[in-house]
C-alpha cells in the first residue's frame, strides 16, 4: 500500500502523524511511504531523517495523487477538498459531526474515512484519544497559569499555593484522562481541586491517582452551580453530546462567577458543556465573555508537537499497519473497535453521531461492509 503522511495546514498545528521510526516500520512491512516535504519540521523531524527511514519526500499534490491511504492528524480542510476521491482512505481525527461541509465533500467523493477519535480497544477505551487527552489536560492547566498573568491580559492570578494566602480553588469537570491530567498539575501546585464526574467509578479510579487536596464530587446541577460560583479556575474536560441543546454551565451561571475567575475549555466544544465557549487558536487564545476570561484552544497538544506527535504515533501505528497489511475491508471486518471509527464508506455516512447532529441519513458500518 502507498501511505502518504501530510503536512498539517490547520492554523497553529505543529504535529505530524508519523515519526521516522514509524516510517521505518511501515517500510519494513513492504509498504511505500510518501512524506510531504517539511511535514515533520515543527515536530523536530527533518526530511533527511524520513528519507533515511525509507520514505520518499514529495510535494502535496504527489502525496495525495499517489496515496492509497493518507495518514494525518487533523481533519480535511477546504484546501484539501480537491484531493478527495473514491477509493482513498483517510485515517485521521475527522470530527465529521463538527463540519457539514467536510462531510458533504467526503461523501460526494466516496472516500473511506476512519476517525481516530471514535475507535475503541477491547476494553472499550479510546486508544487514540488517550495520549492526546493527557497532554491536553496538563497543557490546559499550564495555559491557565500563562494567560492568568496580567502581562498576557489576565487578572494577575497565580494558580498555586502561596504562604499567607488562601489556596486557589480549581474545579475540573470530567474525571477521564483529560481531567486527571489537569488535576495532577493543579493539585501538585497546591490548589484546592474539585474533580467532578457523573460516573462514580471514574471518580474512584481518579482517587487512586490524586492527592489529599483533591475532592471528588458527584456531578449534579446543585453541585455544579455551587462549585462554579466559588471557583477561581474552571476547566472543562468533557465533550457534550452534539444533539443536546442545553448546557452543563449556562451563560447565566458564568455571569455569577467571581470577577477574577477564568474558564479553560479543553474540549473546545462550541455550544457544548459551557454555553459561553467558542473555539480559539494558539495565536489568539483568549477572550472575555460575561466578565470571565476564557481560553478555548481546540488543539492544545499542537503546542507540544514533538511529544504529542510521538505519543499519537505510538497509538495510531498499529491500526495503520493493520489497514495497510490486510487492506481496509478486511481490517475493518476483523476488528469491531476499528470499525466503530468508520465515518464514510463509498459515499455512505456510517457514523450515527454525525447523522443525528446533521440530520442526515446514515447506516451502520456493518451494513456498509456487508457484515449484517
Amino acid at each position: 500500500m502507498i501511505i502518504s503522511v501530510l503536512k498539517e495546514i490547520k492554523k497553529d498545528e505543529g504535529r505530524v502523524a508519523a515519526s521516522p521510526s514509524a516510517v521505518r516500520e511501515l517500510c519494513a512491512h513492504g509498504h511505500t511511504v510518501l512524506i510531504e516535504r517539511n511535514a515533520g519540521l515543527l515536530s523536530g523531524f527533518s526530511n533527511e531523517q524520513y528519507a533515511a527511514a525509507g520514505a520518499e519526500i514529495v510535494d502535496v499534490k504527489e502525496a495525495y495523487e499517489r496515496a492509497d491511504m493518507v495518514y494525518k492528524v487533523k481533519e480535511i480542510l477546504p484546501k484539501e477538498y480537491p484531493y478527495m476521491r473514491r477509493g482513498l482512505i483517510v485515517f485521521t481525527y475527522i470530527h465529521s459531526n463538527g463540519s457539514r461541509e467536510q462531510t458533504d465533500v467526503c461523501l460526494e467523493a466516496g472516500v473511506t474515512g476512519i476517525a481516530y477519535e471514535d475507535v475503541i480497544d477491547r476494553a472499550g477505551k479510546f486508544p487514540m484519544l488517550r495520549p492526546m487527552s493527557e497532554i491536553a489536560g496538563k497543557g490546559g492547566f499550564l495555559a491557565a497559569c500563562e494567560y492568568a498573568k496580567s502581562t498576557n491580559g489576565g487578572r494577575g492570578r497565580l494558580y498555586a499555593k502561596i504562604d499567607g494566602l488562601s489556596a486557589p480553588r480549581v474545579t475540573i469537570i470530567g474525571a477521564g484522562c483529560v481531567g486527571i491530567g489537569a488535576a495532577e498539575l493543579a493539585a501538585g501546585c497546591g490548589n484546592m481541586v474539585s474533580l467532578v464526574d457523573v460516573d462514580y467509578y471514574s471518580l474512584e479510579h481518579a482517587k487512586m491517582k490524586l492527592g489529599p487536596n483533591v475532592e471528588f464530587v458527584q456531578s449534579n446541577q446543585e453541585n455544579i452551580e455551587r462549585l462554579v460560583k466559588q471557583t477561581d479556575l474552571l476547566i472543562n474536560c468533557i465533550l457534550w453530546p452534539k444533539w443536546r441543546t442545553d448546557h452543563l454551565v449556562s451563560r447565566e451561571l458564568v455571569r455569577q462567577m467571581k470577577d477574577d475567575a477564568m474558564i479553560v475549555d479543553v474540549a473546545c466544544d462550541e455550544g457544548g458543556a459551557i454555553e459561553t465557549c467558542r473555539c480559539t487558536y494558539h495565536s489568539d487564545p483568549t477572550y472575555t465573555e460575561e466578565g470571565v476570561l476564557h481560553y478555548c484552544v481546540g488543539n492544545i497538544p499542537g503546542a507540544y508537537p514533538r511529544d504529542a506527535s510521538v505519543a499519537l504515533c505510538n497509538s495510531t501505528l498499529p491500526y495503520a499497519l493493520a489497514i495497510a497489511d490486510k487492506g481496509v475491508v478486511r481490517a475493518l471486518s476483523e476488528d469491531a473497535g476499528l470499525r466503530r471509527g468508520l465515518c464514510f464508506y463509498q459515499g455512505q455516512l456510517t457514523l450515527e453521531e454525525t447523522g443525528r447532529k446533521q440530520d442526515r441519513p446514515y447506516i451502520s458500518p456493518e451494513r456498509a461492509l456487508g457484515l449484517e
